[in-house]
Protein backbone atom coordinates (compact mmCIF):
# COMPACT_ATOMS: atom_id res chain seq x y z
CA UNK A 1 0.00 0.00 0.00
CA UNK A 2 2.67 2.45 0.76
CA UNK A 3 4.72 3.90 -1.97
CA UNK A 4 8.47 3.20 -2.74
CA UNK A 5 10.74 6.26 -1.76
CA UNK A 6 14.19 5.69 -1.28
CA UNK A 7 14.44 8.71 0.73
CA UNK A 8 12.12 7.91 3.26
CA UNK A 9 12.95 6.35 6.51
CA UNK A 10 10.68 3.78 7.35
CA UNK A 11 8.47 4.80 10.73
CA UNK A 12 6.86 1.73 13.20
CA UNK A 13 4.18 3.72 13.13
CA UNK A 14 3.73 2.56 9.57
CA UNK A 15 2.04 -1.13 10.43
CA UNK A 16 -0.46 1.02 12.54
CA UNK A 17 -1.78 3.62 9.55
CA UNK A 18 -2.09 -0.02 7.03
CA UNK A 19 -4.24 -2.13 9.81
CA UNK A 20 -6.56 1.36 9.96
CA UNK A 21 -6.72 1.98 6.64
CA UNK A 22 -8.26 -1.70 6.50
CA UNK A 23 -10.42 -1.08 9.34
CA UNK A 24 -11.97 2.86 8.81
CA UNK A 25 -12.98 5.26 6.81
CA UNK A 26 -10.41 7.69 7.53
CA UNK A 27 -7.63 7.88 10.05
CA UNK A 28 -6.58 10.97 12.10
CA UNK A 29 -2.86 11.27 12.40
CA UNK A 30 -1.66 13.85 15.67
CA UNK A 31 1.48 14.97 16.37
CA UNK A 32 3.78 18.15 16.66
CA UNK A 33 4.98 20.07 13.56
CA UNK A 34 7.87 18.86 12.01
CA UNK A 35 7.59 15.11 13.43
CA UNK A 36 7.16 13.86 9.65
CA UNK A 37 3.41 12.96 9.40
CA UNK A 38 2.61 14.43 6.65
CA UNK A 39 5.52 12.75 4.93
CA UNK A 40 4.49 9.92 6.43
CA UNK A 41 0.93 10.45 5.07
CA UNK A 42 1.81 10.98 1.81
CA UNK A 43 2.93 7.49 1.47
CA UNK A 44 -0.13 6.08 1.19
CA UNK A 45 -2.63 8.96 0.20
CA UNK A 46 -3.28 9.32 -3.78
CA UNK A 47 -4.65 13.40 -3.82
CA UNK A 48 -3.13 15.71 -1.34
CA UNK A 49 -5.20 18.81 0.16
CA UNK A 50 -3.01 21.40 2.39
CA UNK A 51 -5.42 23.53 4.37
CA UNK A 52 -2.76 25.96 5.09
CA UNK A 53 -2.46 26.93 2.08
CA UNK A 54 -4.45 30.46 2.28
CA UNK A 55 -6.48 29.89 -1.12
CA UNK A 56 -7.62 26.46 -0.67
CA UNK A 57 -8.39 27.18 3.40
CA UNK A 58 -10.90 30.08 1.75
CA UNK A 59 -12.37 27.46 -0.58
CA UNK A 60 -13.18 24.89 1.57
CA UNK A 61 -14.58 27.59 4.63
CA UNK A 62 -16.57 28.60 1.10
CA UNK A 63 -17.63 25.22 0.63
CA UNK A 64 -15.87 22.02 1.53
CA UNK A 65 -16.79 20.49 -2.17
CA UNK A 66 -14.50 22.36 -3.51
CA UNK A 67 -11.60 20.87 -2.15
CA UNK A 68 -12.65 17.21 -1.36
CA UNK A 69 -14.02 14.30 -3.91
CA UNK A 70 -10.16 14.09 -5.12
CA UNK A 71 -8.59 10.27 -5.90
CA UNK A 72 -8.47 8.12 -3.25
CA UNK A 73 -7.08 7.93 -0.23
CA UNK A 74 -6.88 11.57 -0.16
CA UNK A 75 -4.78 13.21 3.00
CA UNK A 76 -6.89 16.68 4.36
CA UNK A 77 -3.39 18.59 5.78
CA UNK A 78 -3.87 20.55 8.95
CA UNK A 79 -7.91 19.92 8.68
CA UNK A 80 -8.19 21.79 12.40
CA UNK A 81 -8.01 24.96 10.47
CA UNK A 82 -11.45 24.20 9.03
CA UNK A 83 -12.86 21.87 12.41
CA UNK A 84 -16.18 21.60 10.06
CA UNK A 85 -14.22 18.90 7.48
CA UNK A 86 -14.67 16.60 10.79
CA UNK A 87 -18.52 16.28 10.31
CA UNK A 88 -18.17 16.17 6.59
CA UNK A 89 -15.35 13.42 6.15
CA UNK A 90 -17.41 11.22 9.28
CA UNK A 91 -20.52 11.68 6.61
CA UNK A 92 -18.60 10.69 3.63
CA UNK A 93 -17.28 6.95 5.56
CA UNK A 94 -21.14 6.63 5.98
CA UNK A 95 -22.15 7.00 2.76
CA UNK A 96 -20.43 3.23 1.60
CA UNK A 97 -18.72 0.86 3.32
CA UNK A 98 -15.34 1.35 1.70
CA UNK A 99 -12.38 1.49 3.75
CA UNK A 100 -9.44 3.69 3.95
CA UNK A 101 -10.84 6.82 1.78
CA UNK A 102 -9.25 10.00 3.72
CA UNK A 103 -5.93 10.56 5.72
CA UNK A 104 -6.71 14.07 8.07
CA UNK A 105 -3.39 14.99 10.08
CA UNK A 106 -3.14 17.73 12.66
CA UNK A 107 -0.20 19.66 14.70
CA UNK A 108 -3.07 21.45 16.55
CA UNK A 109 -5.85 19.59 19.15
CA UNK A 110 -8.97 21.75 18.89
CA UNK A 111 -9.80 24.26 21.52
CA UNK A 112 -12.76 24.45 23.84
CA UNK A 113 -14.12 26.74 21.51
CA UNK A 114 -13.80 25.12 18.28
CA UNK A 115 -14.78 21.64 19.55
CA UNK A 116 -18.14 23.29 19.65
CA UNK A 117 -18.06 22.93 15.86
CA UNK A 118 -17.54 19.05 16.08
CA UNK A 119 -21.00 17.60 16.47
CA UNK A 120 -19.55 13.75 15.98
CA UNK A 121 -16.78 12.34 17.74
CA UNK A 122 -15.93 9.84 14.25
CA UNK A 123 -15.89 6.48 16.40
CA UNK A 124 -16.05 3.65 14.57
CA UNK A 125 -15.45 5.39 11.00
CA UNK A 126 -12.08 7.76 11.88
CA UNK A 127 -9.44 5.84 13.65
CA UNK A 128 -6.58 8.38 15.49
CA UNK A 129 -3.25 7.54 15.71
CA UNK A 130 -0.44 9.61 17.64
CA UNK A 131 3.00 10.54 15.81
CA UNK A 132 6.28 11.61 17.49
CA UNK A 133 9.46 12.56 16.24
CA UNK A 134 11.75 9.67 15.58
CA UNK A 135 12.85 6.92 18.25
CA UNK A 136 16.62 5.90 17.39
CA UNK A 137 15.52 2.86 15.96
CA UNK A 138 13.82 4.38 13.30
CA UNK A 139 16.40 6.86 12.54
CA UNK A 140 19.33 4.32 12.57
CA UNK A 141 20.94 5.02 15.81
CA UNK A 142 19.70 1.24 17.53
CA UNK A 143 20.94 -1.52 16.11
CA UNK A 144 18.31 -3.53 17.11
CA UNK A 145 19.91 -6.05 18.89
CA UNK A 146 17.39 -6.90 21.76
CA UNK A 147 13.81 -5.79 21.88
CA UNK A 148 10.99 -5.05 24.55
CA UNK A 149 9.36 -7.86 23.04
CA UNK A 150 12.33 -10.40 23.38
CA UNK A 151 12.27 -9.41 27.88
CA UNK A 152 8.59 -10.00 27.78
CA UNK A 153 9.00 -13.30 26.41
CA UNK A 154 12.59 -14.16 28.56
CA UNK A 155 14.50 -14.26 25.22
CA UNK A 156 17.46 -12.39 25.69
CA UNK A 157 20.62 -13.82 25.16
CA UNK A 158 24.37 -12.02 25.93
CA UNK A 159 25.91 -9.83 23.57
CA UNK A 160 28.72 -7.99 23.22
CA UNK A 161 28.35 -4.52 21.81
CA UNK A 162 29.97 -1.10 20.64
CA UNK A 163 29.82 1.01 23.13
CA UNK A 164 28.30 4.26 21.98
CA UNK A 165 30.75 6.87 23.52
CA UNK A 166 29.16 10.24 25.24
CA UNK A 167 29.70 13.03 22.71
CA UNK A 168 27.86 10.84 20.61
CA UNK A 169 25.26 10.47 22.85
CA UNK A 170 24.98 14.20 23.55
CA UNK A 171 24.62 14.97 19.54
CA UNK A 172 21.67 11.85 19.78
CA UNK A 173 20.27 14.18 22.49
CA UNK A 174 20.64 17.71 20.68
CA UNK A 175 19.71 16.59 17.19
CA UNK A 176 16.65 14.97 18.57
CA UNK A 177 14.28 12.92 16.30
CA UNK A 178 12.96 15.43 13.83
CA UNK A 179 12.99 13.32 10.42
CA UNK A 180 14.77 16.35 8.75
CA UNK A 181 17.47 16.77 11.26
CA UNK A 182 18.80 13.43 10.69
CA UNK A 183 21.15 13.69 8.07
CA UNK A 184 22.22 17.55 8.38
CA UNK A 185 25.52 18.83 10.20
CA UNK A 186 24.17 21.95 12.20
CA UNK A 187 22.11 19.67 14.19
CA UNK A 188 21.21 23.14 16.45
CA UNK A 189 19.32 25.01 13.99
CA UNK A 190 15.99 23.37 13.80
CA UNK A 191 15.49 22.57 17.31
CA UNK A 192 15.98 26.57 17.82
CA UNK A 193 13.28 27.35 15.01
CA UNK A 194 11.31 25.14 16.70
CA UNK A 195 11.10 26.91 19.55
CA UNK A 196 10.48 30.55 17.88
CA UNK A 197 7.71 28.37 16.20
CA UNK A 198 5.94 27.75 18.80
CA UNK A 199 5.54 31.01 20.69
CA UNK A 200 4.84 32.64 17.38
CA UNK A 201 1.96 29.93 17.66
CA UNK A 202 1.13 31.02 21.23
CA UNK A 203 0.34 34.46 20.14
CA UNK A 204 -2.17 33.33 17.58
CA UNK A 205 -3.52 31.51 21.08
CA UNK A 206 -4.14 34.95 22.72
CA UNK A 207 -1.18 34.08 25.06
CA UNK A 208 1.85 36.59 25.43
CA UNK A 209 5.25 35.62 23.78
CA UNK A 210 7.06 36.34 26.67
CA UNK A 211 5.52 34.58 28.95
CA UNK A 212 5.10 31.87 27.00
CA UNK A 213 9.10 31.59 26.42
CA UNK A 214 10.06 31.79 30.32
CA UNK A 215 7.28 28.59 30.69
CA UNK A 216 8.97 27.15 28.13
CA UNK A 217 12.51 27.73 29.87
CA UNK A 218 11.33 26.54 33.35
CA UNK A 219 10.12 23.31 32.05
CA UNK A 220 13.26 22.75 30.33
CA UNK A 221 15.05 23.31 33.80
CA UNK A 222 12.97 20.72 34.92
CA UNK A 223 12.90 18.59 32.53
CA UNK A 224 12.73 15.30 33.44
CA UNK A 225 11.22 15.63 37.01
CA UNK A 226 8.41 15.82 39.03
CA UNK A 227 7.44 19.59 39.23
CA UNK A 228 3.68 20.80 40.53
CA UNK A 229 2.18 23.93 38.45
CA UNK A 230 2.63 26.26 42.17
CA UNK A 231 6.24 25.02 41.90
CA UNK A 232 6.39 26.30 38.14
CA UNK A 233 4.92 29.63 39.58
CA UNK A 234 8.18 29.62 41.54
CA UNK A 235 11.08 28.69 39.50
CA UNK A 236 9.85 31.37 36.84
CA UNK A 237 10.10 34.33 39.94
CA UNK A 238 13.36 33.22 40.44
CA UNK A 239 14.48 33.94 36.86
CA UNK A 240 12.62 36.34 35.73
CA UNK A 241 11.37 40.47 35.54
CA UNK A 242 8.49 41.26 37.11
CA UNK A 243 7.04 42.05 34.02
CA UNK A 244 7.19 38.47 32.85
CA UNK A 245 6.24 36.35 35.86
CA UNK A 246 3.05 34.29 35.18
CA UNK A 247 1.61 34.97 38.36
CA UNK A 248 -0.50 31.81 39.25
CA UNK A 249 -1.77 28.21 38.76
CA UNK A 250 -4.80 29.03 36.68
CA UNK A 251 -2.89 31.19 34.23
CA UNK A 252 0.18 28.56 34.24
CA UNK A 253 -2.39 25.92 33.39
CA UNK A 254 -4.04 27.68 30.85
CA UNK A 255 -0.23 28.17 29.15
CA UNK A 256 0.38 24.27 29.77
CA UNK A 257 -2.67 23.96 28.04
CA UNK A 258 -1.71 25.27 24.45
CA UNK A 259 1.39 23.42 24.82
CA UNK A 260 -0.42 20.50 25.05
CA UNK A 261 -2.97 21.30 22.42
CA UNK A 262 0.59 21.56 20.42
CA UNK A 263 1.19 17.79 20.97
CA UNK A 264 4.96 19.29 22.73
CA UNK A 265 4.61 18.15 26.20
CA UNK A 266 4.57 14.62 26.36
CA UNK A 267 4.06 14.31 30.32
CA UNK A 268 4.38 10.56 32.84
CA UNK A 269 1.45 10.07 34.85
CA UNK A 270 2.06 7.89 37.61
CA UNK A 271 1.60 3.99 37.76
CA UNK A 272 -1.40 2.87 40.01
CA UNK A 273 -0.02 -0.86 41.54
CA UNK A 274 -1.00 -2.25 44.68
CA UNK A 275 1.71 -1.43 46.99
CA UNK A 276 1.19 -1.21 50.47
CA UNK A 277 -1.16 1.83 51.09
CA UNK A 278 -2.42 4.36 47.81
CA UNK A 279 -1.60 7.37 49.72
CA UNK A 280 2.11 6.56 49.44
CA UNK A 281 2.02 6.30 45.93
CA UNK A 282 2.92 10.03 44.16
CA UNK A 283 0.67 11.74 41.84
CA UNK A 284 2.86 14.35 40.43
CA UNK A 285 3.05 14.40 37.25
CA UNK A 286 6.78 13.82 35.42
CA UNK A 287 6.93 16.24 32.63
CA UNK A 288 8.72 15.96 29.88
CA UNK A 289 8.73 18.06 26.42
CA UNK A 290 7.89 15.72 23.46
CA UNK A 291 11.83 15.47 22.59
CA UNK A 292 14.97 16.85 24.65
CA UNK A 293 16.42 18.61 21.93
CA UNK A 294 13.47 21.45 22.44
CA UNK A 295 14.61 21.42 26.24
CA UNK A 296 18.33 21.70 25.49
CA UNK A 297 17.34 24.67 22.38
CA UNK A 298 15.93 26.82 25.40
CA UNK A 299 18.45 26.17 27.75
CA UNK A 300 20.99 26.88 25.28
CA UNK A 301 23.06 23.62 25.08
CA UNK A 302 25.51 22.29 22.88
CA UNK A 303 27.16 19.19 22.60
CA UNK A 304 30.40 20.61 24.58
CA UNK A 305 28.63 22.32 27.90
CA UNK A 306 25.86 18.99 28.15
CA UNK A 307 28.94 17.34 28.11
CA UNK A 308 30.29 19.60 30.72
CA UNK A 309 26.98 19.27 33.16
CA UNK A 310 26.62 15.34 33.73
CA UNK A 311 23.87 16.28 36.25
CA UNK A 312 21.62 18.28 33.42
CA UNK A 313 23.62 15.18 30.10
CA UNK A 314 21.81 12.56 32.45
CA UNK A 315 18.19 14.31 32.77
CA UNK A 316 18.79 14.91 29.14
CA UNK A 317 19.63 11.12 28.80
CA UNK A 318 16.40 10.31 30.49
CA UNK A 319 14.35 12.51 28.20
CA UNK A 320 15.50 10.61 25.24
CA UNK A 321 14.67 7.01 26.29
CA UNK A 322 11.16 8.43 27.89
CA UNK A 323 10.62 9.51 24.28
CA UNK A 324 11.72 6.19 22.63
CA UNK A 325 9.79 3.93 25.28
CA UNK A 326 6.83 5.83 24.21
CA UNK A 327 7.06 5.23 20.97
CA UNK A 328 7.66 1.82 21.36
CA UNK A 329 5.13 1.49 23.86
CA UNK A 330 2.54 2.66 21.32
CA UNK A 331 4.25 0.22 18.73
CA UNK A 332 3.08 -2.61 21.35
CA UNK A 333 -0.37 -0.83 22.03
CA UNK A 334 0.60 -0.07 25.67
CA UNK A 335 0.87 2.84 28.16
CA UNK A 336 4.10 4.71 30.01
CA UNK A 337 4.02 5.68 33.25
CA UNK A 338 6.60 6.14 36.52
CA UNK A 339 6.00 5.40 39.62
CA UNK A 340 7.37 7.07 43.08
CA UNK A 341 6.72 5.99 46.95
CA UNK A 342 6.42 9.45 48.38
CA UNK A 343 7.16 7.71 51.72
CA UNK A 344 10.45 5.98 51.04
CA UNK A 345 11.20 8.17 48.06
CA UNK A 346 11.46 4.81 45.98
CA UNK A 347 10.93 6.07 41.90
CA UNK A 348 11.13 3.94 39.10
CA UNK A 349 11.94 5.65 36.05
CA UNK A 350 9.56 4.13 33.54
CA UNK A 351 6.84 1.65 33.97
CA UNK A 352 5.67 0.05 30.62
CA UNK A 353 2.20 -1.55 30.46
CA UNK A 354 0.63 -3.62 27.91
CA UNK A 355 -2.88 -4.81 26.87
CA UNK A 356 -3.17 -7.76 29.23
CA UNK A 357 -2.17 -5.76 32.33
CA UNK A 358 1.47 -6.87 33.01
CA UNK A 359 4.26 -4.53 32.82
CA UNK A 360 7.91 -3.81 32.95
CA UNK A 361 9.62 -1.59 35.45
CA UNK A 362 12.71 0.24 33.93
CA UNK A 363 15.79 2.52 35.11
CA UNK A 364 17.63 4.71 33.29
CA UNK A 365 21.00 5.75 34.07
CA UNK A 366 23.44 7.22 31.46
CA UNK A 367 26.40 4.97 32.08
CA UNK A 368 27.58 2.23 34.14
CA UNK A 369 28.12 3.97 37.41
CA UNK A 370 24.50 3.94 38.31
CA UNK A 371 23.67 1.15 37.31
CA UNK A 372 23.83 -0.85 41.14
CA UNK A 373 21.87 1.88 42.11
CA UNK A 374 19.27 0.83 39.71
CA UNK A 375 19.60 -2.82 40.74
CA UNK A 376 18.72 -2.45 44.27
CA UNK A 377 15.52 0.68 43.42
CA UNK A 378 14.19 -2.10 41.07
CA UNK A 379 14.72 -4.86 43.63
CA UNK A 380 12.89 -2.80 46.59
CA UNK A 381 9.89 -2.17 44.27
CA UNK A 382 9.87 -5.96 43.18
CA UNK A 383 9.46 -6.90 46.21
CA UNK A 384 6.70 -4.24 47.74
CA UNK A 385 4.13 -4.67 44.56
CA UNK A 386 1.52 -7.50 45.03
CA UNK A 387 1.07 -7.73 41.08
CA UNK A 388 4.92 -8.13 40.30
CA UNK A 389 6.56 -7.08 37.05
CA UNK A 390 6.92 -8.96 33.96
CA UNK A 391 10.45 -8.18 33.29
CA UNK A 392 13.07 -5.02 35.09
CA UNK A 393 15.41 -3.50 33.06
CA UNK A 394 17.86 -1.28 33.27
CA UNK A 395 18.76 0.94 29.84
CA UNK A 396 21.83 2.93 29.97
CA UNK A 397 23.88 5.19 27.80
CA UNK A 398 27.28 4.63 27.82
CA UNK A 399 27.89 0.50 27.59
CA UNK A 400 29.32 -2.28 25.65
CA UNK A 401 27.07 -5.22 26.23
CA UNK A 402 23.21 -6.47 26.49
CA UNK A 403 23.16 -8.65 29.47
CA UNK A 404 20.86 -10.22 32.02
CA UNK A 405 22.10 -9.89 35.91
CA UNK A 406 22.58 -13.84 37.31
CA UNK A 407 21.35 -12.92 40.75
CA UNK A 408 18.43 -10.32 40.29
CA UNK A 409 17.19 -11.55 36.71
CA UNK A 410 17.66 -7.61 35.50
CA UNK A 411 18.25 -6.98 32.12
CA UNK A 412 20.74 -4.49 31.25
CA UNK A 413 20.70 -2.92 27.34
CA UNK A 414 22.41 -0.27 25.84
CA UNK A 415 19.33 2.40 24.36
CA UNK A 416 21.47 2.10 20.85
CA UNK A 417 20.61 -1.19 21.11
CA UNK A 418 17.02 -1.39 21.66
CA UNK A 419 14.22 -1.75 19.49
CA UNK A 420 10.22 -2.52 20.20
Amino acid sequence: MQKIDDKYLPRLVDKKIEIYLKLFGAISIEGPVGCGKTETSKKYSKSEVFLENQDIKERAILDLGLILNKEKIELVDEWQIVPSIWDRIRRKCDEDSQKGKYILTSSTALSDESKKKIFHSGAGRIGKIKIYPMSLFESGDSTGDVSITDMINDKVEYKHIRRVELPELARLIIRGGWPENIKVNDIDIIPKNYINSIINKSVNERKDAKKMRVLLESLARNESTRISKAALVKDIKKYETEENLIGSRATITDYLNVLDRLYLTNNQETFRVKYHSSKRVGKTLKRHFVDPSLACALLGLSEKNLMGNLDTFSLMFESLVIRDLRIYAEFLDGHLYYFRDNASGLEIDAIMEFMDDSYGAIEIKLSDLGIEDAKKSLTRFYDKVEKKPKFMCIIVGYYEAIIRDKETGIYIVPITSLKP
